[in-house]
């Protein structure tokens, strides 16, 4: 058994989507958008044939992404190596994005960072 996809609700899909395209080489579908609804979406995969799918649907509201509560808290990207952590960290604080932790070794064993990424979601990089 395996996870087929995540999904995700967004408010701005192509920032979504770009971001992924950009720093982790998604491959993103042509998307999807149903008129009656005005529900879209698109489809990113990852070299490991794992998918994301991000959503939008005009008249959802948007909740506050506070650090700690319960529900999902991150999505994590395993990048291989320490310095691939590094760099990809780096790019993104260049970029503009918060890093709220790393990179460093967690009490747990891993090296990650976690950036702040579009709309206020967590994004963890791991070796």
């Amino acid at each position: 058994m395996k996870i087929e996809h995540i999904a995700l609700y967004v408010n701005n899909l192509e920032e979504a989507r770009n971001f992924f395209v950009k720093y982790f080489d998604a491959k993103s579908n042509d998307g999807y958008h149903n008129f009656q609804t005005d529900f879209r979406s698109y489809f990113l995969s990852f070299d490991d044939d794992t998918h994301i799918e991000i959503m939008n649907k005009p008249e959802m509201s948007d909740c506050p992404k506070e650090l700690t509560r319960t529900g999902y808290a991150h999505i994590a990207f395993s990048v291989g190596s320490k310095e691939k952590v590094d760099t990809l960290t780096a790019e993104l604080k260049a970029d503009g994005y918060e890093v709220v932790s790393g990179p460093r070794k967690t009490g747990d064993g891993y090296y990650e960072s976690c950036i702040v990424a579009f709309e206020d979601n967590q994004i963890e990089i791991t070796v």
